[in-house]
């Protein structure tokens, strides 16, 4: 057995139950809540949180179906094209990936997934706007038939499989709700199918007029809204908005807590999550698990572009 083909099984088959960390503070106390944090964010140095379980299955199909190649899609600094790299390369598996926009040298994220071995093709935003079209699929399938092309994201029906069995990791008394960040949809859908029936998902939006998303979530769960609140007032801005607000209220959560977020998803959760509890949204003794999607690599490109404080850079 090769090197390569013994990580691949080492990582099909190990066990990522990632932690469930308890946090306690003056306004949960208040509020008699018990709140844990699903630490996905710890699963991999590399290969971290939603992108991770997205990717799992579609790794083992690739693999079992004799793909030598993964093509995908991405922005400049996307954590899903960072992961995809490093689980391509533990895999055995070449990587692709087609970047919206232009290429800037002091890219980290960049610089980081060629390292992992990642093939990097920029494309005009122009042209990355049909990447859901067959024409332009087809074209890309003729120009690499070794791959498997997977969505933006990751998101579909292998991902939801993996990110369904981050929902089976959390004991059902840790979770009257489970409250997640959502940008496309795909990990709400995915813990949505999984939930028990007395369990409920807090899904919020870190991007403006997401309201769309709620029938796209239920759609890909195939399930009905009963059990999902889907909340679009917190993203601070749109999608990839930075606010002072959300930078202290981040510091301040590391400084209490303890725990790194990122401005994009897990910090805009987190703090609508706050806000939410100030408001009573939940009842007293209501038991609380937040997943902490990861994306901790998309700091230091914040870092470059001067969006988030010199402090937040990941060595």
């Amino acid at each position: 057995m090769t090197k390569i083909t013994q990580g691949y099984k080492i990582l099909l088959h190990s066990n990522y139950n990632s932690p469930l960390q308890s946090i306690n503070d003056s306004l949960l106390t208040k509020h008699q809540l018990t709140v844990h944090i699903k630490r996905d964010d710890l699963i991999h140095p590399q290969i971290s949180g939603n992108k991770w379980r997205k990717l799992k299955y579609n790794l083992e199909f690739a693999k079992l179906q004799g793909y030598q190649e993964i093509l995908s899609f991405g922005g400049a600094y996307s954590n899903h094209i960072h992961a995809l790299a490093y689980a391509g390369r533990h895999y055995g598996l070449k990587t692709i990936g087609i970047i919206r926009g232009e290429y800037h040298a002091d890219n980290p994220t960049i610089e980081q997934v060629k390292l992992a071995g990642m093939n990097v093709e920029f494309i005009s935003r122009k042209d990355y706007k049909h990447r859901f079209d067959d024409d332009f699929l087809d074209n890309l399938k003729q120009l690499h038939p070794k791959a498997l092309i997977i969505p933006e994201g990751g998101s579909n029906e292998l991902a939801l499989r993996g990110l369904s069995e981050m929902v089976k990791e959390i004991p059902t008394r840790n979770a009257d709700y489970i409250v997640c960040p959502c940008g496309s949809g795909g990990t709400s859908a995915g813990i949505l199918k999984a939930l028990s029936p007395n369990q409920r998902l807090l899904s919020i939006a870190v991007l403006k007029n997401a309201h769309y998303l709620k029938d796209e979530i239920c759609q890909l769960a195939g399930n009905n809204s009963q059990q999902l609140e889907f909340r679009t007032e917190f993203h601070q801005g749109g999608y990839g908005k930075v606010t002072s607000e959300l930078i202290s209220f981040i510091d301040n959560f590391y400084d209490e807590h303890n725990i790194q977020l990122e401005p994009i998803y897990s910090g805009k959760m987190m703090m609508g999550f706050y806000e939410l509890v100030e408001q009573g949204f939940f009842e007293p003794n209501t038991h609380i698990t937040l997943i902490h999607t990861g994306g901790l690599q998309g700091i230091n490109g914040m870092v470059q572009r001067k969006l988030v404080p010199q402090k937040w850079i990941k060595k």
